[in-house]
């Protein structure tokens, strides 16, 4: 099952809407990395606005914390991982277009306005697009995490 990265997303309600998300669909793990608020506060206490939202799954679904993407892309570059960003970009591929070979993969949000850095993306394997046929030209991140992570998971489930 993938990995998940969300780096610099700003919303507690956001990630913990991911969470929940990535404990439904099979996410083998969550780095939040950047400014991502995480399950606990700085004294080490459960946020009951992180909770209210994720229903729990910071329990069922590991994570781990890093102050930068950088390193933990090159880690899992380094382990094998295909990087995958899900990223608007002038490259990227639509969403559905693609099918992941293998079950080694992480996939990478980015912040809910600026997404993720052309630097960043250096190190994805696949940008893809989530195709938008509306007038508006984004989805919130906690949508866009969960239609990515159910296309992406039913093809790691058949590797």
């Amino acid at each position: 099952m993938p990995i998940l990265i969300l780096h610099n997303i700003r919303s507690v309600h956001n990630v913990g809407s991911i969470f929940r998300t990535a404990d439904a669909a099979g996410v083998a793990k969550i780095f939040l990395t950047g400014y991502t608020p995480t399950p606990l506060d700085r004294f080490n206490r459960e946020r009951t606005d992180f909770v209210k939202v994720s229903l729990g799954a910071e329990k069922s679904v590991p994570w781990e914390t890093a102050a930068q993407l950088t390193p933990v892309l090159k880690k899992l570059k380094k382990d094998g991982y295909a990087i995958l960003a899900i990223e608007q970009s002038k490259n990227s591929t639509p969403l559905f277009n693609y099918k992941p070979a293998g079950k080694k993969i992480a996939v990478v949000m980015g912040n809910e306005v600026l997404g993720i850095s052309p630097q960043s993306l250096k190190y994805a394997d696949h940008v893809l697009e989530i195709p938008m046929h509306g007038k508006k030209e984004s989805l919130n991140v906690s949508v866009a995490a969960g239609i990515a992570l159910f296309h992406i998971t039913r093809f790691c489930i058949d590797a």
